[in-house]
């Protein structure tokens, strides 16, 4: 191989490279909110994501571009993290649509065969004229970004063709013989080599594009190239994951996390099958045999598909492990300015993108309740004046927000005509209003303390063991709330209900034995009023959790929005035998805990 070979071949790859992303840019510009609104609809189960996220990839023919696509729109509040798990794979699958397109190089057709016209040396010429036509001719912004597409086709091609024809060169130079029979003695390398590629391109399509164009030295066989592409599919995973990371939610995250997983599991199966049926003799015919482009093609696509296939049921695992991995962070005060600066009026106009923001301020919101709640508990145990000080500096934050959600909320519900957004702007409305008051609640407790603090006076040993169980009742009560307006989870927002009528029974309890030590003067005063005005927070805390979860009922199960208070009234009058259930039982146990 002399300087020109390589020339050449660096100089198809980067036609190779600009054409694709060309292509993909193209279509991703003038379909992406066309595709956004399909995702949203169509992942309500995982036969429609996954299938979402095949077709998707082959048009886009980047499996990277649908993953953060995807784990935008879980950022957005558009989609779960669970909704997006086929489409995971489903990307993973439609990527190799590309391969299968270049192995048209592969055909071997006559001058005047209708095949002829199928060949990159014919497709690529005629997509730069179409393209270049099209551009030219443009009145309209449509149009210009079709030639942009046609032509990124015909680059791509011609990139391709100039790589191959380099490649053809070196056929008897034996470089590529000894560089692909050594890794098909060692899997391992060709693994690591497939990975690197992959991400150094940051693209799986790419790189398998350029292993297609490499066989035709004739050099290459299977048990040179199936490590190497196993390899190619985390290289390319590892850089999605890196792009859904840069400035991203947990969810987000997650998206990335789950797609190396998938990816990683995909890998050890095809390892584990393909080297068992070796050692059996059922891949002797094809071990050692010259494999070429549509044979690379072919590979790629049944070890996805069998993949999909054997990985599908294991999908939740992969989400669950997810959230080991990538932890929930409460938002710190001195971040909520960067949340607030997303409030972009700029984004007004495309309200998918506008509840995007609101969603984030609201979870801040509710990040900040919650742990004012916490802290507020925290002194009434041992008072701490820095403390008490944070909570009032967070409460400032919590106001803050809300007021500025409320107005770009009310910006955004002059732009919203789909049912489906007038949901959540409802759902969002209900949210400021709640989560403001859960930060006042947390407002008053501190005040309990204060008070407690200025008399000189404690609770007693009953009325403390009595409020470690409350709290205990109501940290569970709130973890249900955060998960199901975070995730829309209808399973979350139904435990709800029974635990918050709990919480009633035992306020009363609490409120009758509080009054009877006042009677028998075995608590004080100033304690005892303080006391009672704590187990009001409480109770109203978590009639905020009721509605939280009410709301989350009904725009998930939009047939309900106007049977909200027959639904609480059938729950509380005990026709609903999951409810009695999980009442009793919750009930059982924390009375149980109250009497220990």
């Amino acid at each position: 191989m002399d300087i020109f070979n390589l020339i050449s071949i660096l100089g198809g790859l980067a036609m190779f490279l600009y054409g694709m992303r060309m292509m993909g840019d193209g279509l991703k510009e003038s379909s992406s909110g066309t595709l956004k609104k399909a995702m949203e609809k169509l992942t309500n189960t995982p036969v429609k994501a996954f299938l979402m996220g095949l077709v998707m990839t082959a048009v886009i023919q980047s499996s990277t571009a649908t993953i953060v696509i995807t784990s935008g729109l879980v950022g957005a509040g558009i989609i779960s993290l669970g909704q997006s798990l086929g489409i995971v794979i489903g990307a993973n699958v439609g990527t190799t649509v590309t391969g299968q397109i270049i192995r048209l190089l592969d055909l071997n057709a006559s001058g005047t065969s209708f095949l002829q016209f199928l060949k990159p040396s014919t497709l690529a010429p005629i997509a730069l004229i179409v393209g270049i036509i099209l551009i030219m001719a443009s009145k309209s912004g449509g149009s210009e970004k079709a030639g942009r597409i046609v032509i990124g086709f015909g680059i791509l091609f011609s990139g391709l063709m100039n790589m191959t024809d380099a490649v053809s060169g070196l056929a008897e130079s034996g470089i590529i013989e000894h560089l692909f029979s050594s890794l098909g003695e060692n899997p391992l390398i060709g693994y690591l080599v497939g990975a690197g590629v992959a991400f150094v391109l940051q693209s799986s399509s790419a790189t398998i594009g350029i292993l297609q164009a490499f066989s035709t030295s004739g050099q290459l066989t299977f048990a040179s190239i199936y490590a190497v592409l196993l390899g190619i599919y985390l290289g390319d995973c590892v850089t999605t994951a890196i792009v859904c990371n840069i400035g991203a939610k947990p969810d987000a995250k997650r998206v990335g996390i789950v797609n190396i997983l998938y990816n990683l599991g995909k890998s050890a199966a095809v390892l584990i099958v393909v080297t068992v049926i070796h050692h059996m003799g059922l891949l002797d015919g094809i071990w050692t045999r010259t494999i070429d482009s549509g044979g690379i093609a072919n590979t790629n696509t049944v070890f996805n598909l069998l993949c999909a296939i054997l990985l599908f049921p294991a999908l939740k695992f992969f989400e669950k492990l997810s959230y080991r991995i990538v932890k929930d962070v409460p938002v710190p005060a001195g971040k909520c300015d960067e949340i607030l600066a997303a409030l972009n009026p700029v984004f007004i106009s495309t309200p998918a993108i506008a509840f995007g923001s609101c969603y984030d301020v609201l979870l801040a919101m509710y990040d900040m309740a919650r742990t004012n709640i916490d802290r507020a508990f925290d002194i009434l145990v041992k008072y701490d004046e820095h403390v008490a000080a944070q909570i009032e500096e967070d409460e400032d934050y919590i106001d803050t927000m809300a007021d500025r959600v409320s107005n770009y909320l009310l910006q955004i519900s002059s732009k919203i005509t789909a049912a489906e957004h007038v949901e959540i702007m409802n759902q969002y409305y209900s949210g400021v209003t709640e989560f403001e008051r859960l930060g006042d609640h947390a407002m008053n407790i501190k005040e309990v303390a204060e008070s407690l603090k200025k008399s000189g006076e404690t609770f007693s040993d009953p009325a403390r063991a009595e409020l470690k169980v409350l709290r205990r009742l109501i940290n569970t009560v709130l973890d249900y709330t955060h998960e199901a307006f975070k995730k829309r989870d209808l399973l979350s927002a139904r435990h709800i209900e029974p635990l918050e009528e709990v919480v009633d029974d035992m306020i009363g309890v609490l409120s009758d034995n509080h009054l009877k030590r006042l009677r028998e003067g075995r608590c004080g005063v100033y304690a005892g009023t303080d006391f009672l005005d704590l187990l009001s927070e409480i109770e109203r805390i978590s009639d905020i959790c009721s509605n939280v979860g009410v709301a989350t009922v009904a725009r998930v199960k939009p047939e309900m929005k106007h049977q909200v208070h027959e639904y609480v009234s059938m729950l509380h009058s005990g026709r609903d035998e999951s409810f009695n259930h999980e009442y009793q039982e919750a009930h059982d146990y924390y009375f149980r805990l109250l009497r220990e």
